[in-house]
């Protein structure tokens, strides 16, 4: 086995468009996982929205990856062994500026999910993601600051035509400060400094003692590239954006189960 390690993205690459996972990756991460490898899902999702995923991949103990690396947490126990979030100071700065560019907002604190606004884009959200979004009758910042809250993570969602727009002036606001990246065509996430899918690989590796060039990893989007960055197999579904594919062996889509190609082709090296 080339690689002892596997760590994939959820949406978009292995999750398929209409929600679902395939049998064929469901099938090739079983196979994988009784010859002696180590599978982990790692997304920007929050615990409570990937925790009850997993079961459809046949995952009932290892750890689970949540919040862009903020967490990591043991699937049988729930115990969280990583987590980290933003200063109150900070977060409030992150929300404040939200706040004052009128964008729909989102921020995570431990289980739940807050917004600023109830519209299409928060129902679609709570859709795909299998969680309530809870709408407060003040402004988040206000929020945060009155009950001294612990953000993990703020989030902005938007339509694909203003993404790069929004990110843009994140960048420019907050790029030496934070981490901004993107997860779909859709949302622009703002995390602490450092708290990307690079530092659970690393996480990962000092806790399974296994070295990275024998950890794989595979995604689709600009903030799964820090993960393939620091994995040893690097790998992205077709599906993903061009700035991922350029730094990866390429597999077939998310729809054409890449994610199965890549552990019976690569990390297994099948013929």
């Amino acid at each position: 086995m080339k690689y002892r390690l596997f760590v994939s993205d959820f949406d978009g690459t292995l999750v398929r468009d209409d929600g679902t996972i395939s049998q064929k990756n469901i099938d090739a991460i079983a196979k994988y996982r009784k010859a002696g490898g180590i599978f982990a899902v790692c997304t920007g999702r929050m615990l409570s929205s990937i925790r009850g995923r997993l079961k459809e991949l046949g995952l009932e103990e290892g750890l689970v990856v949540a919040f862009q690396g903020a967490q990591i947490a043991d699937i049988a126990t729930g115990k969280l062994l990583k987590d980290d979030s933003f200063s109150e100071e900070d977060a409030l700065e992150v929300v404040r500026f939200l706040e004052a560019q009128n964008l729909h907002i989102h921020i995570y604190v431990g289980e739940e999910l807050y917004a600023n606004r109830r519209d299409g884009l928060l129902d679609a959200y709570e859709k795909i993601c299998r969680v309530t979004g809870v709408v407060p009758d003040m402004p988040l910042s206000d929020m945060v600051a009155s009950k001294h809250m612990r953000v993990t993570k703020a989030l902005v969602m938007c339509m694909p035509e203003d993404q790069q727009k929004v990110k843009h002036m994140l960048d420019k606001k907050f790029g030496e400060k934070y981490f901004v990246t993107l997860s779909s065509e859709w949302l622009v996430e703002i995390m602490p400094k450092g708290q990307t899918k690079a530092a659970a690989i690393g996480f990962l590796s000092d806790y399974y003692q296994i070295p990275r060039e024998e950890i794989a990893a595979i995604g689709d989007q600009e903030n799964d590239i820090p993960m393939i960055e620091a994995a040893g197999g690097k790998f992205a579904v077709a599906s993903g954006v061009e700035t991922l594919r350029r730094i990866a062996t390429v597999v077939p889509s998310c729809e054409e189960d890449g994610v199965a190609h890549a552990i019976l082709h690569y990390a297994m090296e099948e013929k």
